[in-house]
């Protein structure tokens, strides 16, 4: 627990969901001096389909939580540039600051341990008892959120993921075409992580054949061309857009969860990282937003805060990137990107998806 901290309003804590925004509630919540119970059913780290790259606020978050220095030592890449390709043009600037890459598997694996150092209390089964912060994924709380996006069938969307090695470089690229848009970044160990999303009816033309499919964009085959891929394809969908940043239907969510939750709905449960926001992966803010909402959610929970003053907070901090999230993908899909893309200064767009 970090010295100084006041402990005098600090509840026992119960958390469901051991990845990035559960582990950064319950880091959150142990340093006001909360008991806190993590519960996970997975019983160990794993790959997961994620653009794995943190942009430079992500070093003061996990510095207030007190586990920058093990970031570090996890051996990020340093990324220092950005570079969008639609087409055959291409739009890159420097970062304002550099960024990060870390695979998925290695920044869940030290924010769990660096949980249990401090006294969180790891549990692979279901809560007995009530619960207090849901950091569960994008299907934990459904009910009553604000849905963007389509599931009918052909036009649902699909993630992918897979690790490739060879010559890394300090850009972190996206790359649209088509009905897809790929990420490119390095990660630990010289690693380069190929992380993208495509629609149902185009992945289908290709039977979701991966490696044909990053051949249809010539700029995006050539980058991978010196590259073998290390990793089996992951993937994960149908994907929606959503935020949960108001109250929810408590007794749809116990059905749903098969929980018991907080008992008062002034003081939880709240939801965090993709339970409460999950906006489209090129904004790159994914993992920073998951940060920033556990370790308020952790807060909220061990000083019995309303829910109001909770969902107030998270609404502040993620307005500005699902805003520019939702218009961008409407760029994107109407084939305005080659259009507008060169008219924003890259610097500005990178400002615009990032949380406050």
């Amino acid at each position: 627990m970090k010295p100084g901290a006041n402990h005098d309003h600090a509840r026992p804590v119960n958390i469901l969901g051991g990845g990035p925004a559960g582990a950064a509630a319950a880091l959150s919540a142990r340093a006001l001096g909360s008991d806190v119970t993590l519960f996970e059913r997975s019983k160990g780290p794993r790959h997961k389909v994620c653009g794995e790259f943190f942009s430079p606020e992500i070093e003061a978050e996990l510095d207030r939580l007190g586990v920058w220095d093990s970031f570090l030592a996890a051996g990020p890449a340093r990324i220092r540039r950005m570079a969008l390709h639609f087409g055959t043009k291409e739009k890159s600037c420097t970062l304002p600051e550099p960024g990060w890459g870390l695979s998925r598997f290695a920044f869940d694996s030290f924010m769990l341990e660096s949980a249990q150092k401090e006294g969180v209390i790891l549990h692979h089964t279901a809560p007995a008892g009530e619960v207090h912060v849901i950091a569960t994924g994008r299907n934990a709380l459904l009910g009553d959120s604000n849905h963007c996006g389509s599931s009918a069938r052909g036009k649902r969307q699909f993630g992918f993921k897979a690790h490739f090695e060879g010559p890394s470089d300090d850009a972190v690229e996206l790359y649209f075409f088509d009905g897809c848009y790929v990420g490119v970044n390095a990660v630990e160990g010289g690693r380069t992580n190929v992380c993208g999303l495509g629609s149902e009816h185009y992945l289908k033309r290709f039977d979701f054949d991966y490696d044909a499919i990053l051949e249809e964009c010539p700029a995006l085959a050539a980058r991978l061309r010196p590259l073998t891929r290390s990793l089996k394809w992951l993937t994960t969908g149908p994907l929606m857009y959503w935020q949960n940043l108001r109250p929810q239907n408590r007794r749809a969510q116990n059905r749903r969860e098969k929980i018991r939750v907080a008992s008062s709905v002034a003081d939880g449960p709240y939801p965090a990282g993709d339970a409460l926001s999950f906006v489209d992966p090129f904004t790159g803010s994914g993992l920073l937003a998951a940060v920033k909402t556990g370790a308020i959610a952790g807060r909220a929970a061990a000083q019995c805060e309303t829910l109001e003053r909770y969902f107030e907070e998270c609404r502040e901090t993620l307005r500005r990137p699902f805003m520019t999230a939702s218009l961008f993908r409407t760029v994107v899909n109407r084939g305005w990107a080659d259009v507008l893309a060169p008219l924003v200064p890259g610097r500005v767009l990178f400002a615009l998806t990032r949380p406050r």
